[in-house]
Order: structure tokens, then sequence, then C-alpha cells
């Protein structure tokens, strides 16, 4: 019997439709070469604390390299309740208040300020007197002034701004102790700062 001869051209339709498969298969294949090669998407960061100014004792706030680091936090063994609290070191001052809740306490402002030669003893002191406008020890008309500690010397000790926005220079030969300040940052101090609040100098 003879065998039956299949229909005129299909052989290279099946040979048309392997090569066309192989060149797809080939295709994805390069595609996903290609990937593999090339650059990835970056990661998403680390998620991180928000810098609240409520670090540790040392004042680190944690975060990533690139965030915005918060203020230093408020010195250890520097009191408890209502002060001012001024860091030589840092030369730094807070203004620490009681939580109206109960809950403890908040810093309303903190700041660096610009000493001058002579600088206080580490010690706790209160406000002893203030005056809204006047001179300082150097010479300066200044404002806001809020005393805290005369030495025995006769040295004054306080936070004033100057009415010209100038600084003490720490290394001039008159001795005075005043602790300049921006006349914005002494506004805060002297709207905070009233007679008899304690004034803590931590090193």
């Amino acid at each position: 019997m003879a065998r039956p001869t299949p229909a005129s051209g299909s052989g290279a339709v099946v040979t048309g439709l392997t090569v066309a498969a192989l060149a797809v298969v080939a295709f994805f294949a390069y595609q996903a070469s290609a990937a593999d090669d090339g650059p990835r998407a970056a990661e998403p960061p680390a998620a991180s604390s928000p810098a609240d100014g409520s670090g540790g004792a040392d004042g680190g706030t944690g975060g990533t390299d690139g965030e915005t680091e918060g203020p230093p936090a408020v010195p250890a063994e520097s009191g408890r309740g209502k002060r001012v609290v001024y860091a030589l070191g840092q030369q730094r001052v807070w203004l620490v208040d009681t939580a109206e809740d109960g809950s403890g306490e908040v810093v309303t402002e903190t700041y660096e300020v610009f000493p001058s030669p002579v600088r206080p003893p580490v010690g706790e002191y209160a406000v002893s007197s203030r005056a809204a406008q006047g001179t300082g020890s150097d010479g300066v008309a200044i404002e806001h002034a809020v005393v805290f500690h005369v030495a025995g010397d006769g040295t004054v000790f306080g936070f004033s701004a100057a009415l010209d926005g100038s600084t003490p220079d720490p290394g001039a030969e008159q001795r005075t102790g005043g602790v300049r300040q921006s006349r914005r940052d002494g506004d805060a101090m002297w709207l905070f700062a009233t007679a008899g609040v304690p004034v803590v100098v931590v090193p």
C-alpha cells in the first residue's frame, strides 16, 4: 500500500514556526540577561527615629547620615524643674520648664551664647536682678540683662543682648562676665528667667 504523502509545503510551515519560536525564546533570554547585568533599583533607606532633641545625656539623636540632627539634649545632672541651664563647654543655654500635664520636663528654648573672658564657677545660682536696658561692663549698650551671680571681686555674671548685635571678645584683657545672646534669644530669656528662677551652670 502506498504511504500517504504529506500535504505540499507543510514541512516548510513547521520549520518556520520552529525558527520563530526559537527567536522569541532567544529574545526573552537576552532581556533577562541584560536585566541581571544592569543597575538595580535602590533599596529604600532603613527607617529611623525622628530627631526631636530628646536624645540621651550625650546629646545624640540617632538618625542616619544626611539627616538634620536636633539640638543637643539637656545635660545630665543639671537639676530638675523650671531652670536655666548654661553649659560652659558647649556655650549653650537651655530654658527648661515642667510640662503642663505633669508628665515631665520640656525645653522651651535652646541656643548658643557668647561668653566674656571670665566664666562663672560650675554650680547652681538663681536670678538675682534684672534690667530692661543698661550698659554692660564692657561699655556696650544692652537690653534684657538677667543677672545670676556676682563674684567676690565684683565680676557680674548674667545674660544680656547688645543693642548693636555685637558679641564680647573672649580674649579681651578686661575681666567681664557677661554672657551675650542674640536679641531674639534675649527676649526669650527675659520672659522665662524671672526673679528667683534657678540658673544651673555645668561644665
